[in-house]
């Protein structure tokens, strides 16, 4: 055990000390092993039916391993855990150095990765690695493979100034964008072995500027599936059958009216919405004003037929966050039945097929929604077409379920803010996520009265799903060394 007394906040020494040790292994150790990450597509189950034949999960989840287990951090022991049909989990543990230390950091990310996606930059490419004044192009390095690097520098970090910290686990799993289906099967194996956990650490979040650390307060939860309107079994002459056929478009049009207000994009059931605590909407204000318009500035809009910029659904910073965080949101990101415009002949199509994202309230139940949309949706169909919604989930969760952060604890606030004012010289910002990680809810099911940090490098234009995606390396350092601070402040 260290000799170093635990009770004594870190002096200016010990706080350069960590910050160096985060730079230089982002630097010379973890850019490289995220440039040969990013560069297999290991995407998400949901994406890739032959996930296990391709092997790429397989691949990103042993480099990884095999580099936790290079840095020969003392009494590390660590597993890959394969359950058949099931992607596999990375399990670490390491021995607390702080004496008498019973408690147990669990730190969290995941190494699966969203699709391609359309659009990237000429020089660019989701599986095309390129370091760029700082950004760390490509799919999946901020969100989030980084985490596991990140996680065993930061107790690195700590191990080698002799700064005492807790018993330290690590679940890293390969199935986060596909809803976290496999995860609860390894949590239950792992239960036991997890140990007294009082502190979650996740790095699979965002932050509203890279000026300062910032604290996620809420997540919301998630409903995805397939919506299909069949009303031929086959494609017909447009001129013959239009007019007399019903279009499938059209009645897609009129069951997703029952849903959402295409005017305004509210969500017409009132089961879909919940209140905001009064908390979460003081916060809201307080990160308006460190924002202000950049909570709608920063995403790429198009520009009209007049040069003007499209226009959000409100210019009202308070009003924007809280839309995209605690008010329930459909997207469609996916369709089906259509021919691509150069092969589109006059025929009436037997069918369409959208998907569906519906985000909700960090508050509502994501199985109870997914029920209630699928009713909501295939009842009483119009001219009796047959109007299916088959949701994504697996494993028997047919929705995933927001969170909501428990009130921080004071010694959890107080270091936060300390480390956000050490490696950042700004104070904490709170911020709550428009994304959905389904780990946090449950990990607070099972650990009721731990505290959770839930963090990320998903910044300002990073686009995380979508082209362009990148990590801001500075910020990870930042971040890094944050991290291995608030470890050492846990009493």
């Amino acid at each position: 055990m260290n000799a170093r007394d635990p009770s004594l906040p870190l002096q200016a020494d010990e706080l350069s000390g960590l910050a160096d040790f985060a730079a230089s292994a982002w630097d010379e150790e973890i850019v490289p092993a995220l440039t040969d990450y990013i560069a297999i597509p290991a995407k998400s189950p949901m994406f890739d039916a032959d996930w296990a034949k391709h092997g790429y999960i397989d691949r990103v989840t042993r480099d990884a391993a095999a580099w936790v287990e290079s840095k020969k951090v003392a009494g590390l022991k660590l597993e890959v855990i394969r359950v058949e049909g099931r992607t596999p989990v990375i399990f670490f543990e390491v021995p607390a150095t702080k004496s008498g230390s019973t408690d147990t950091i669990c730190l969290y990310g995941h190494l699966d990765k969203q699709p391609e996606f359309s659009g990237w930059r000429s020089d660019l490419g989701p599986w095309t690695p390129k370091y760029e004044n700082g950004l760390l192009y490509g799919r999946g390095g901020a969100d989030d493979g980084y985490a596991v690097y990140a996680a065993i520098t930061a107790i690195l970090a700590l191990d080698k100034q002799g700064i005492p910290r807790p018993r330290c686990v690590g679940i890293i799993e390969s199935c986060e964008e596909s809803g976290s289906s496999d995860l609860p099967i390894y949590i239950d194996m792992l239960r036991e072995r997890l140990g007294n956990v009082s502190l979650v650490v996740c790095l699979d979040s965002g932050a509203g500027n890279y000026d300062q650390l910032w604290l996620t307060t809420s997540l919301r939860g998630m409903v995805s599936g397939v919506l299909k309107v069949e009303v031929l079994t086959e494609g017909i002459h447009s001129g013959d059958a239009s007019g007399l056929v019903p279009s499938s478009f059209r009645i897609l049009r009129q069951v997703l009216d029952r849903l959402e207000d295409s005017k305004t994009g509210r969500l017409l059931p009132d089961s879909f919405h919940c209140e905001v605590p009064a908390a979460r909407v003081a916060q809201a204000r307080a990160t308006a004003a460190i924002l202000q318009d950049e909570v709608w500035k920063r995403y790429p809009w198009s520009c009209g037929a007049d040069g003007a910029f499209t226009l959000p659904t409100t210019t009202d910073p308070v009003e924007g966050l809280l839309n995209r965080t605690w008010r329930p949101t459909l997207s469609v990101t996916g369709v089906e039945g259509f021919p691509d415009l150069g092969n589109a002949g006059n025929v009436l199509r037997p069918y369409t097929a959208f998907k569906l994202s519906l985000r909700l309230p960090p508050l509502i139940d994501g199985n109870e929604a997914s029920l209630k949309l699928k009713t909501l949706l295939e009842d009483n169909a119009p001219y009796n077409a047959k109007v299916t919604f088959v949701p994504d989930g697996r494993a028997g969760a047919l929705g995933a379920t927001g969170w909501n952060t428990p009130e921080l604890s004071p010694w959890l606030d107080q270091a936060l803010n300390e480390a956000s004012n050490a490696h950042f010289g700004a104070p904490l910002g709170y911020i709550g996520q428009g994304g959905t990680i389904p780990l946090m809810s449950m990990l607070q099911k099972g650990f009721p009265k731990a505290q959770m940090m839930v963090c990320g490098v998903l910044g300002p234009k990073s686009n995380a799903h979508g082209p362009n995606e990148f990590l801001h390396v500075p910020y990870g350092k930042r971040l890094t060394a944050a991290v291995a601070q608030v470890m050492a402040a846990h009493p």
